[in-house]
């Protein structure tokens, strides 16, 4: 008997099936690239503590990014920041843009990476060190107040020829309205990138497509509901001729539901009861679905200081292999503290189950990260962060065993500084480790690695 209930019986024979898509093959360049000494050491990781939200991206890339503008309609930032539970203020708001035509109005940007880092695993027990050079011009439009939109190649280019140079993409889509008591936000992203990974080892091409609803009513102003409705797709496959383990790597679909009843007991604490549930296509695996049983509490408890918790249990179950039930406690948790104006400091947490990039094998995720941002001589800017992920694999199949187990360590040092009103220029440094259980080959380290980084990051936006 399952241990939950399992409402979707009658979906199992009704959902459709999609055909597999295959990853594109990437663009390669030629670009060579001096190496750059190696002068940081890492400090202060067993002070700071961080998260990465796993239940947010379906990898984790080994390399360093250059930062991405969050891609929101103005309606939509305007309802964030009445949050009154929201302690840090919203980050000011950029000049205006001369390219405007109309309600639209275009926001050129380009951003440039160049860092050297060791530790990278162009396969498993394989690490490189190589100069990574990232170049990333987009554009960003806003139609109004209501709609956004942002395109935002990248070019990669590795000096260790055991890495291929790639082009990746991100396309994202916003929205978000009021309409009487209602307020409606959704979102449309593609993403593709080619970068080495955690999970994989070796560096990666994935594809993931993610849509997103919310839409909150507000009965009075004490009780509100929410909605969200979630879709994800995810492509995955390996660079060039990399060895597989024993389950070879897998495509998975996503949709979910998370629904909220919420109580306003006073003007700065609330708490709600939530019902959710999931359905998931892996490839070559056992289909599953899930339920979710949670309940929440926000509290603003001063000025300065704000928590929001949620926590409950998640049922799983496989339609086909003879998997037992997993029956998985997950939470989420975010602390926000200013002390002073220019101080701030966060500790977010979370547990969550995902489709494991491998087939027949579903990962429990367990996380927690704390940031540290201040502000020095009016201008600079200091961002440290750091925190320890555990990724838990388990059988999704009867008769299959799973002995791997991943602790992930990471460690984010920057330093940044505005110029000419729209321009950015920071040092970067960034510590990451994986200590992994999984070997799966004759020779090497497996999964296991670490990886120090350095860098300089330059942008300019409008």
């Amino acid at each position: 008997m399952n241990k939950c209930l399992a409402p979707y019986d009658h979906l199992c024979n009704n959902i459709p099936r999609f055909a597999t898509v295959k990853t594109p093959n990437r663009n390669s360049f030629i670009w060579g690239a001096g190496g750059m000494p190696l002068f940081f050491r890492w400090c202060l990781a067993a002070a700071l503590v961080s998260l990465m939200p796993i239940g947010a991206a379906l990898a984790q890339d080994v390399i360093s990014t250059p930062p991405q503008a969050p891609v929101l309609p103005p309606a939509v930032k305007e309802q964030q920041n009445n949050n009154p539970m929201q302690v840090f203020a919203p980050p000011e708001a950029a000049p205006a843009s001369p390219f405007q035509w109309g309600h639209l109005t275009a926001h050129p940007h380009v951003d440039y990476q160049v860092s050297y880092g060791n530790g990278i695993q162009s396969a498993p027990g394989q690490q490189q060190n190589t100069v990574v050079q990232q170049v990333s011009p987009g554009v960003l439009f806003n139609l109004g107040d209501h709609w956004i939109l942002d395109y935002t190649p990248t070019l990669v280019f590795y000096s260790s020829s055991s890495f291929q140079n790639t082009v990746n993409q991100s396309v994202q889509l916003g929205w978000g309205t009021v309409y009487g008591d209602w307020f409606f936000n959704g979102s449309q992203s593609y993403v593709s990138t080619s970068n080495p990974d955690v999970a994989t080892a070796a560096q990666t091409d994935q594809e993931t497509y993610s849509t997103a609803f919310d839409a909150v009513y507000q009965f009075n102003d004490k009780m509100s509901l929410n909605v969200g409705l979630n879709q994800i797709f995810n492509y995955v496959g390996y660079v060039g001729n990399v060895a597989t383990t024993t389950n070879g790597l897998s495509n998975s679909k996503m949709w979910s539901t998370m629904d909220w009843l919420n109580y306003q007991f006073w003007p700065r604490f609330s708490a709600g009861l939530g019902l959710g549930g999931g359905y998931t296509i892996q490839d070559n695996s056992p289909d599953s679905v899930n339920e979710q049983y949670q309940a929440q509490v926000n509290w603003r408890a001063t000025d300065k200081i704000s928590y929001q918790l949620s926590g409950g249990l998640q049922c799983q179950q496989y339609l086909t292999g003879g998997a037992s039930d997993l029956v998985t406690p997950i939470f989420s948790a975010t602390i926000q503290y200013q002390p002073f104006e220019q101080t701030k400091l966060s500790v977010t947490a979370s547990r969550t189950v995902m489709p494991a990039s491998f087939q027949n094998q579903t990962t429990e995720n367990t996380g927690i990260m704390g940031g540290f941002n201040q502000r020095l001589l009016g201008r600079l800017t200091l961002d440290l962060s750091g925190g320890y992920t555990k990724i838990e694999y388990l059988a999704s199949a009867s008769g299959l065993s799973t002995s791997r187990n991943d602790d992930v360590y990471t460690f984010n040092a920057r330093l940044s500084c505005p110029f000419l009103k729209r321009g950015t220029v920071a040092v970067f440094y960034s510590y990451s480790q994986n200590s992994s259980s999984q070997s799966g080959f004759s020779t090497g380290s497996g999964f296991g690695y670490t990886s120090t980084q350095v860098g300089l990051e330059i942008g300019f936006r409008y």
